[in-house]
């Protein structure tokens, strides 16, 4: 039987040791640690740490020459990180731990009061914020490199035409310039969604210690105002447990993939033999191993793949979350690898993108002649004919005749003799194959949400000014 009084050497180790008598089993111990993927916290971790040491300091927990050791050793430790000298270690269980031992290491007893008043739950939730946010500003700078590169696409082919869908079917005329400005508006929305949620990633839980705050008079605003916080946490239960950042941070990431894999989608389309609307870069496409004649558009098609991920690591931090009690359990060292996957991928698909787009080449004449298939002003005959005073309903079903007239003799409706169309209806007169040709369509659209390069062009500008603002 263990004495009572006899110290497990194992035990040393461990900044918890001091309850225990028998040493962690050693699967046990690898199966539990974290610091294999918290591991790239550990700036983020340093920073918290020396605001900490400067705030306790501040209310005289420890001398300025215990805060200083405290900072210069820490500064010490990230370069040797940075380095590549640092020895992390698994049986100290998180990037926390690895570093506050060295930090011991290094210069002793004023080590070992830099946990005074916080615990390793706000320390890790501080990080985790401060991580995220540093990260959210990386993706956000993307994300606008990215709208402008779709500002650029959209401005060279403000004036050329080519096919709107619905349904994957020809629809109405439409500019490409347009399409782009599609999904400039998409990517608009989601930075919207990403501003909003950094607004409460950037709230400090730190003080919190393990849940329900500490007697020592911490000066939190003080230590929220040297990280650049902008407030803090008012519930220290809360504070320490709360993941819903994280899960926020994660839907708005899966709605960018989502939009992403729409615009892949189209690309791939767009890129093949049926479609050749477009033709990516070599650079940013491979080829087949067997068939040389292949040029495969796998930078779309990897982040078309890359929803599915994404999703899932939003499923699993909703899951991950739906069954804790308060306050702090282990389930939630769980959050961080769903949430450095999404910020790994999400980060990588969008500065893929920025780089690939601005070297799209649209090929105008096959646009041009996808056009004028399909019946693409079918709507615009309707639009005329309502201008004459028939009834919409009635012209929708006198267009229908006329295409289906064009259809049984296989021409466009441009094709269509004016003997043809006013035997189907005397409203139509000579002026009528005006509103036909697609460049009259598209140019018709004179609405400030429409298609008309005029209006693309004012949208550009619009566009430009507010990202720039």
């Amino acid at each position: 039987m263990s004495n009572n009084n006899t110290k497990h050497p194992s035990s040393e180790n461990k900044p918890w040791g001091g309850r225990f008598t028998e040493s962690t089993d050693a699967f046990v111990e690898e199966f539990t640690a974290s610091v294999t993927f918290d591991q790239r916290m550990y700036a983020q971790d340093i920073q918290g740490s020396q605001a900490h040491a400067r705030m306790l300091a501040k209310i005289d927990v420890l001398t300025d020459d215990e805060c200083h050791s405290i900072v210069t050793a820490l500064d010490e430790i990230k370069q040797e990180i940075e380095q590549g000298e640092f020895a992390w270690r698994v049986d100290l269980e998180d990037v926390h731990m690895n570093i506050e031992s060295r930090l011991v290491a290094k210069i002793g007893e004023p080590g070992k009061k830099l946990h005074t008043g916080r615990s390793r739950n706000d320390q890790v939730a501080t990080d985790i914020r401060l991580y995220l946010r540093e990260q959210i500003g990386f993706i956000d700078a993307e994300l606008q490199r990215m709208q402008c590169a779709i500002l650029g696409i959209a401005e060279k082919y403000a004036d050329t035409l080519m096919p709107g869908f619905t349904h994957l079917q020809v629809a109405q005329v439409i500019t490409v310039g347009h399409h782009m400005m599609a999904w400039f508006e998409m990517l608009a929305r989601d930075r919207g969604r990403l501003a909003d949620c950094r607004k409460r990633v950037n709230i400090m839980p730190l003080g919190s210690a393990a849940l329900a705050g500490t007697p020592f008079p911490l000066d939190r605003e003080y230590v929220a105002d040297q990280l650049g916080f902008d407030a803090i946490s008012h519930n220290s239960l809360d504070a320490v447990s709360d993941r819903d950042f994280a899960i926020e941070f994660c839907s708005f990431a899966s709605v960018l993939i989502m939009h992403l894999s729409r615009m892949s989608e189209e690309l791939v389309l767009w890129a093949s033999q049926q479609f050749e609307f477009i033709e990516l870069p070599d650079r940013f496409c491979t080829g087949s191993s067997i068939m040389p004649q292949k040029k495969n558009p796998d930078v779309p098609e990897l982040v078309r793949g890359k929803s599915g991920r994404v999703f899932g690591n939003l499923m699993s931090l909703l899951t991950l979350m739906k069954s804790q009690v308060l306050a702090y359990n282990k389930d939630n060292q769980e959050d961080k690898e769903p949430l450095f996957d999404t910020i790994d991928n999400i980060l990588g698909s969008v500065r893929v993108y920025a780089d690939m787009i601005p070297h799209i080449v649209f090929n105008e004449d096959n646009l041009a002649r996808a056009v004028n298939k399909g019946y693409a002003t079918a709507t615009d005959l309707a639009d005329y004919l309502v201008a004459r005073g028939v009834a919409f309903r009635d012209a929708h079903e006198i267009v229908g005749r006329a295409v289906r007239l064009a259809i049984d003799e296989g021409k466009e409706l441009p094709q269509l003799s004016l003997q043809q169309y006013q035997s189907i209806s005397s409203n139509i007169g000579e002026d009528v194959y005006s509103v036909l040709q697609t460049r009259g369509s598209a140019e018709s659209k004179q609405v400030t949400v429409g298609t008309s390069p005029s209006q693309v062009r004012m949208q550009i500008k619009a566009a430009r000014n507010k990202i720039n603002a």
